[in-house]
């Protein structure tokens, strides 16, 4: 796996052994960034259930201001530290090793611009971080939710914590589906 463009551009990134972690693959993650890349520049990107990071760093790459990497495992966590010291984005980011839910409570910024969620496709853990993410005050109307599903996942169920689905981009496994807070009638 390698950063696709930006500042640290062709660097090779490590990534945990097994098949705990699913690493983005190069070529959805550059059709990801072609499709947010006007909103990338100057954002706070919190990358969840973070992995290797390459997602957060790809942004901080993309010149991002800030990013939240949150991870749980003690390997991929060691693999997003030593990501950023390849990369030299240390001072541009935050990582937090708890389980999501409790680590989203941890994050200190304003506001968030974009929040990305890959967790493992099957469980309830879509279900469990977008319910936190609903509480948090960093998530405003502006913040863009992009989520990395199995096809056949459906997300009906984010209205009931406040969000809907504005954008789906499917490839030949997975999707992306951009989810923002409802629009509160006035």
């Amino acid at each position: 796996m390698r950063v696709i463009a930006g500042s640290a551009r062709r660097l090779r990134l490590v990534t945990p052994e097994g098949n705990d972690t699913r690493p983005t693959q190069d070529r959805i993650k550059e059709t990801l960034f072609n499709m947010i890349q006007n909103q990338v520049p100057g954002s706070v990107f919190i990358d969840l259930f973070a992995g290797s990071g390459g997602i957060g760093i790809e942004a901080l790459s993309r010149g991002a201001r800030r990013a939240v990497f949150i991870e749980n495992n003690a390997t991929a966590y060691k693999c997003i530290m030593q990501n950023l010291k390849t990369t030299h984005f240390e001072d541009d980011a935050m990582v937090i090793r708890q389980d999501v839910v409790l680590g989203l409570r941890n994050i200190k910024e304003e506001e968030a611009d974009i929040i990305f969620i890959d967790p493992p496709y099957h469980g309830e853990l879509y279900e469990r971080t977008l319910s936190q993410l609903s509480e948090m005050r960093y998530v405003t109307a502006d913040t863009m939710i992009i989520v990395e599903a199995s096809l056949d996942m459906d997300f009906s169920f984010a209205e009931n914590y406040g969000f809907e689905v504005r954008r789906v981009k499917e490839y030949k496994t997975n999707k992306h589906v951009f989810l923002y807070r409802k629009a509160v009638a006035q």
